[in-house]
């Protein structure tokens, strides 16, 4: 299994960084790679060509951000699935985002804003086919909801009953 994190140039970094360090934690190997869909299209089919090559099971996930075509034309090109995990910008009101959501027709990108949650996506997909990582999935949540559940245990003791 892997992950293929295809970032639109270095800046999108930390949240490649992001993606890749969750996805260790589910125990799913990753690759961090580096293409424009408006700088290097050449470069970048060249590579998804070499990826698609191969058998194992994989997920791409996208990060860019502003003019997010690398999404878009890396599903194009793609069997798997891809998850785009475009970079929060405050310029343009966040209105970034929508060069994500909007695709042409017989082009399906996911959208996942958060890096860890894009990795967690990227998990359960891959756990449809490996029973270990559906099993860490499982653990993640279940780690969640006993944080969950200690916090209230908290909250309730911190409140005084006399308000």
């Amino acid at each position: 299994m892997l992950v293929v994190i295809v970032m639109g140039s270095p800046s999108d970094s930390p949240g490649g960084q992001r993606v890749a360090a969750k996805l260790t934690e589910f125990g799913i190997r990753s690759e961090i790679r580096i293409a424009s869909a408006h700088k290097t299209p050449a470069y970048l089919l060249e590579m998804l060509d070499k990826y698609e090559e191969s058998p194992e099971a994989k997920v791409y996930v996208t990060i860019a951000g502003r003019s997010n075509a690398l999404s878009g034309m890396i599903d194009a090109q793609v069997t798997a699935p891809v998850i785009a995990c475009p970079p929060y910008s405050d310029k343009f009101g966040g209105g970034d985002v929508y060069s994500s959501l909007r695709a042409p027709s017989g082009v399906a990108p996911a959208v996942v804003m958060d890096p860890e949650n894009a990795a967690l996506m990227a998990a359960k997909i891959l756990g449809l086919a490996n029973p270990d990582v559906a099993a860490a999935v499982s653990r993640a949540q279940s780690r969640q909801r006993e944080r969950l559940f200690a916090a209230d245990e908290i909250a309730q003791q911190v409140q005084d009953p006399r308000e």
